[in-house]
C-alpha cells in the first residue's frame, strides 16, 4: 500500500512539472531561510553556555542612582573582590579582571601587539577554557607567568614548544609561558582576548591599580563569581547586596550589588531601573518570528496550488472512495505526498544553505556551519519535515478527501466563489506577511540613516588614531613635531580615550545643584590642541594653551551647560576629584559613545600624563596612502620597537552601527525572499486561474472583449487581495515598529509615505505576475479553447 502511494505521488509530480517545481522550490526557499535563521539563533543562544559550571557562574554588577535614574553597571571597586566570599559562604570562587589591554609581545624577532586580559588566579578553574599545555589549576599562580592562546603561541614560537619559554611583554619584563589554551571561541564574552595575565602582575605595573586596593569609590574593575552547587542567585544576592553601601556611607546613592547569570550576558544585556529587560534576545525573537512567517508563506503556496488543482484529482478521489477507500486512508495518502514533497524540498534547501553560507556568514559576521554529525540535527530535520509537510498538506488532504464520489464522478464539483475563499484568505496572508517585512525593512533603513545623519560634533574625516605606549609617551613631543614637519599632518594631540569611545566617567558637583543628587560626566583627559585636532567647535571660551596655567582648567560641552543650567559658564567652577576646576571653554555636543543615546555631559581636563591614544589630523589629500606612509616612517624611526598600527575615526564610528546594520541586512534579505516565495505561489495560482477561465476568456473575446479588458478582468481579483492585505497588515506593522523604535532614544517618527510605498511595491509585483499569465490567456486563439464545446 505504501509503495502504491509512493508511485502515485511520484507520477503526480512528474505529470505536473511546473507546479511540482513551484511547490518544491518555494518550500525549499522557505525551509532554507528558516535553517539560516535558526543557525544564527542557535549561535546566539550558545554564548557562554559551553562552560561546565555555567549554572553556577555569574557576573557581579551594581545598581546606582544618578541624575534621578537607576542604572546598572559592570564596573566595580577593587576591594569588593575579597569582600564577596566574606559575606557569603555560598561563593566558591571570585575572580577580578581588567577591561583588557593591548601589549607588545616579543619572542626573538617575532613581534605582535594583541589585547590580553588580566585575571585572578581562579579564572581557569571557573571557566571552561581548556589548556592544550599546562595545568589550569596552577597556570596563573606565578606573578611573572602568561597563558597564550593557540593562535598567539603559533605566531610567536612557530612550531616550537612554547611551554616554559619566555615572552617579553611591552619590551620590559620577561614572562614565562605556563599554559597554552585553545583560542577563545566566538560565542563567549571573552572572545576578543588573546592571552591571560595574572592580575597580580597587572597590578605590579599599574600604579593606579595599586592605589585602588582600598578605594571603594573607584569603580574600574570587572568581577565574576562561582557559587557552590545548590546555591541560588537570590540568596547570594541578598547576602552581598549592601556591601558597597555600608562602605561608602551615602557618598554614592543607594549602591546595590547583584548577580547576573553568565549565560544571560549576551541575550539580556539591557537594564532598566536595575532589572534586565532585554538585549539581543529581542532580535532573536524577531527573527524567530520571521523564520516562522517565511515558512508559513511557503506552506501557503503548497496549500493554494494543491486545492486549486483539486479538479485534476477529483476523479481519483471519487474512484478510490467508490471501491472502498476510507476518508482517513485518503488523508494519510495526501499527507504522505505532502511529506514526500517536503523531503525533496528539505534536501534542496540543504544545498541552498550550503551554497549561501559563505555569503551569509559574511553578512552576519559569524562562522556558521551545519554539523551533520550532530544527532540533534537529524532529529530536528525529521521534526521540521513532518511539521512542515503536515502543515502544508493538512488543508489539501482534508479538502480533497471530503469530495463525495457520486458528485465527483458526475462532474459536479463545487467551484463557486466560496470554494476559492480559503485560497483568497491564504494569498491575503502571504502578501500581508510580505508587506509587513517590506515596511519593517524600510523603517529600519530610515532609522539607520537618521542616526548616521546626526550631527556628531567633530570632523571624523582624515582623523587617525594610534594606541600609545611607554616609548611613545617618553618621546611624544618629538614625534608630534616630526609628524607636523612631514607636511602630511595638520595637528596632533593625545587623550585618555579615542574620540569614538569613553573610557572614564566621574561624578561632578557644582554650586547651586540640588542637594543629594549625583550626576555622571564623561571625563576626557588630554593636552594641548585637542579641540583643534578633533575638529570640535568652541561655542564659548578657549582651548587649552601654553599661555595659561591650565592644571585646574576644564572645558565642558553644551549638555553639561544644560544640566548645570549655567547662563554664563565661562569662569564658573565645578568640583571633581575633591578639587575645584574652572570652566574656560564650551564645545558643541560630541557623540563619542552610542549614536542612539542622548549625549552625556562632558568634562575635558588638562592631564597630559593620563593617556591611551595619540590622534592625528591629516591634511586633506588625494593621495592618502602617501600621507600614511610618511606618518609610518616617523613612528618606525622614533618608536622602532613597536609595530605601527592605526585606526581611522570614521571606520571606528561606522562600527557603532554593526548591530542595527545586521538587523537591516537580514530584514532586507528575508523580505526579498518572502516576496519571492509569494511571487512563485502567485505565479502558479495565476497560471491555474488563467487555465481555468480559458473558456470564459475565449467567449468574451469572441463577443468583442479587448486584450486589455481581459487582462484587467483576471488581474482585478488578485489586486483586491493585495489591497485587503495592505489594509490589514500595514497598521499592524506600524504598531509593531513603533514599539521597536522606542528602544532608541534618538529615533525617527515613521513617515506616512512608507506605507503606500510598501503596498504599491507588493501590488506591482502581483500585477506583473498575474498580468503575464492573463495576457497569455487573452492572446490565445479562442478556437483552441472552444473547439470541443
Amino acid at each position: 500500500m505504501l509503495l502504491n502511494y509512493l508511485k502515485i505521488a511520484l507520477r503526480n509530480l512528474q505529470r505536473n512539472i511546473t507546479y511540482s517545481f513551484i511547490n518544491i522550490f518555494g518550500l525549499s526557499i522557505g525551509i532554507a531561510c528558516s535553517i539560516l535563521i535558526m543557525l544564527w539563533i542557535a549561535d546566539e543562544y550558545q554564548f557562554d553556555r559551553f562552560h561546565e559550571k555555567r549554572e553556577n557562574l555569574y557576573k557581579v554588577m551594581m545598581n546606582q542612582t544618578f541624575s534621578g535614574q537607576r542604572g546598572s553597571q559592570t564596573a566595580l571597586p577593587y576591594p569588593l573582590k575579597e569582600a564577596l566570599p566574606e559575606h557569603s559562604q555560598k561563593i566558591k570562587h571570585s575572580v577580578m579582571t581588567n577591561w583588557g589591554e593591548g601589549f607588545l609581545l616579543t619572542v626573538g624577532e617575532n613581534k605582535i601587539t594583541k589585547v590580553g586580559l588580566a585575571v585572578s588566579e581562579d579564572f581557569l578553574k571557573m571557566f571552561t577554557f581548556p589548556l592544550i599545555q599546562g595545568d589550569a589549576n596552577t597556570a596563573l599562580d606565578d606573578l611573572n607567568s602568561i597563558v597564550l592562546t593557540e593562535g598567539v603561541a603559533t605566531a610567536l614560537f612557530g612550531d616550537e614548544d612554547p611551554l616554559n619559554k619566555f615572552v617579553k611583554l611591552d619590551n620590559k619584563r620577561e614572562l614565562k609561558v605556563t599554559g597554552v589554551m585553545k583560542n577563545f571561541p566566538d560565542q563567549t564574552t571573552f572572545s576578543n582576548y588573546h592571552y591571560l595575565l595574572p592580575f597580580a602582575y597587572y597590578e605590579s605595573i599599574m600604579q593606579w591599580v595599586r592605589n585602588s586596593r582600598d578605594n571603594w569609590g573607584n569603580n574600574s574593575f570587572q568581577m565574576y563569581v562561582e557559587l557552590e552547587p545548590g546555591s541560588t542567585q537570590e540568596e547570594v544576592t541578598a547576602a552581598i547586596r549592601d556591601i558597597v553601601k555600608k562602605k561608602v556611607q551615602d557618598t554614592i546613592p543607594n549602591p546595590e550589588v547583584f548577580l547576573h547569570p553568565i549565560t544571560d550576558l549576551r541575550l539580556y544585556s539591557k537594564f532598566e531601573n536595575g532589572k534586565a529587560t532585554g538585549g539581543m534576545i529581542e532580535y532573536v525573537k524577531l527573527f524567530g518570528a520571521i523564520a516562522i512567517f517565511v515558512l508559513l508563506i511557503a506552506c501557503i503556496n503548497f496549500m493554494n496550488l494543491a486545492t486549486a488543482r483539486s479538479e485534476k484529482r477529483a476523479r481519483e478521489v471519487g474512484i478510490r472512495k467508490s471501491i472502498g477507500s476510507r476518508k482517513k486512508e485518503l488523508i494519510f495518502q495526501f499527507l504522505g505526498e505532502s511529506i514526500l514533497i517536503t523531503t525533496f524540498a528539505f534536501l534542496l534547501a540543504i544545498v541552498l544553505v550550503e551554497v549561501s553560507l559563505p555569503l551569509y556568514n559574511t553578512l552576519v559576521s559569524k562562522k556558521l556551519s551545519i554539523d551533520y554529525s550532530n544527532p540533534y540535527l537529524w532529529a530536528g530535520a525529521v521534526i521540521l519535515i513532518l511539521i512542515t509537510g503536515t502543515l502544508a498538506g493538512s488543508y489539501p488532504a482534508f479538502y480533497l478527501s471530503s469530495f463525495q464520489p457520486v458528485r465527483v464522478l458526475k462532474g459536479k464539483i463545487q467551484t463557486g466563489k466560496y470554494a476559492s475563499l480559503p485560497r483568497k484568505i491564504l494569498v491575503t496572508l502571504q502578501f500581508g506577511f510580505s508587506i509587513f517585512l517590506i515596511i519593517g525593512t524600510i523603517v529600519i533603513y530610515q532609522q539607520i540613516m537618521h542616526v548616521k545623519d546626526r550631527e556628531i560634533g567633530y570632523d571624523r574625516e582624515n582623523l587617525m588614531m594610534v594606541w600609545t605606549n611607554n616609548e611613545l609617551e617618553s618621546s611624544y613631543q618629538t614625534i608630534k613635531n616630526e609628524l607636523i614637519a612631514t607636511g602630511a599632518v595638520k595637528s596632533v594631540t593625545k587623550s585618555n580615550s579615542p574620540i569614538t569611545s569613553i573610557f572614564s566617567n566621574n561624578t561632578v558637583e557644582w554650586p547651586g545643584m540640588t542637594p543629594g543628587t549625583r550626576v555622571i560626566f564623561t571625563t576626557i583627559a588630554t593636552e594641548y590642541d585637542y579641540v583643534q585636532t578633533m575638529g570640535m567647535k568652541l561655542i564659548a571660551g578657549r582651548d587649552f594653551s601654553s599661555e595659561f596655567n591650565d592644571s585646574t582648567s576644564v572645558i565642558i560641552n553644551q549638555a553639561a551647560v544644560d544640566v548645570m543650567e549655567l547662563e554664563e559658564p565661562i569662569g564658573s567652577t565645578i568640583n571633581m576629584w575633591d578639587g575645584e576646576w574652572t570652566i574656560v571653554g564650551v564645545t558643541e555636543n560630541v557623540i563619542m559613545n552610542s549614536p542612539y543615546e542622548p549625549i552625556a555631559p562632558m568634562t575635558v581636563v588638562f592631564v597630559p600624563t593620563w593617556t591611551s591614544t595619540i590622534t592625528l589630523r591629516l591634511e586633506k589629500t588625494a593621495d592618502l596612502p602617501a600621507a600614511i606612509s610618511k606618518v609610518e616612517d616617523v613612528f618606525k624611526r622614533l618608536n622602532p620597537t613597536y609595530p605601527f598600527a592605526y585606526r581611522f575615526a570614521d571606520v571606528e564610528f561606522e562600527k557603532k552601527f554593526s548591530s542595527i546594520n545586521l538587523i537591516s541586512n537580514l530584514a532586507k534579505v528575508f523580505a526579498v525572499l518572502a516576496l519571492t516565495i509569494t511571487a512563485l505561489g502567485l505565479f502558479g495560482l495565476a497560471a491555474f486561474t488563467a487555465e481555468q477561465r480559458s473558456k470564459e476568456v475565449s467567449i468574451r473575446k469572441v463577443l468583442g472583449a479587448t486584450v486589455t479588458g481581459l487582462v484587467l478582468l483576471i488581474s482585478k481579483d488578485f489586486s483586491r487581495l493585495v489591497i485587503i492585505s495592505f489594509v490589514l497588515f500595514a497598521p499592524l506593522a506600524g504598531w509593531f515598529l513603533t514599539g521597536f523604535l522606542e528602544e532608541y532614544p534618538y529615533r525617527i517618527t515613521i513617515p506616512w509615505w512608507i506605507y503606500p510605498l510598501a503596498g504599491l511595491s507588493a501590488l506591482i509585483v502581483a500585477l506583473v505576475i498575474v498580468s503575464t499569465q492573463a495576457l497569455r490567456a487573452a492572446v490565445n486563439n479562442p478556437v483552441n479553447s472552444l473547439r470541443n464545446e
